[in-house]
């Protein structure tokens, strides 16, 4: 229970605290995520890196690999091609069309990986200058292989990343 009042307390705090800064800034923008991918059968390491090319458009890369694999005897051992994935990613960042606060960004887009067409809709909150926070939802739009079945899904499904995020630009 203390723990609990102490996340809050912190939590609290930071947004109490919060220096303005921009969630996404526009073009030249560098944000970095680096957080926890969660998904049916596995979790692991989810990292993104966006560069902002116009007042409201970014493009970037996505890499992630599951640590964490739901393994079963029968199958063996998922492989590293399993386990592995990287993706080129597009971003409409809404924050300052839709009138959010400055350092809050909704973005949704598109991405094209080693496992699937697909598309993700996140958001970031920064609670000062050079970090904060990020959450994204993703899902395949088509995958290469229709007929993938076992550790094929893995990375190939809907997924869940949540982490921090930090702006490289920060001075």
């Amino acid at each position: 229970m203390k723990k609990l009042f102490l996340t809050i307390g912190i939590v609290a705090f930071g947004f109490a605290n919060a220096q303005s800064t921009d969630a996404y800034s526009g073009k030249g923008d560098t944000r970095l995520n680096i957080g926890v991918n969660l998904q049916d059968g596995g979790t692991g390491i989810h990292t993104t890196l966006d560069y902002g090319l116009g007042q409201s458009f970014s493009l970037g890369v996505q890499a992630g690999y599951l640590l964490g694999v739901k393994e079963y005897d029968i199958l063996g051992k998922p492989d590293f091609t399993d386990r592995f994935d990287i993706k080129a990613r597009a971003n409409a960042h809404l924050g300052d069309v839709i009138g959010l606060p400055e350092n809050f960004d909704i973005y949704p887009g598109l991405n094209l990986g080693l496992k699937n067409f697909g598309a993700h809709v996140g958001s970031r909150y920064f609670f000062g200058k050079g970090f904060g926070v990020f959450g994204e939802l993703q899902f395949p739009l088509a995958r290469y292989n229709t007929n993938a079945s076992n550790y094929e899904y893995l990375n190939n499904q809907f997924a869940v990343a949540i982490g921090a995020s930090f702006d490289l630009n920060a001075n």
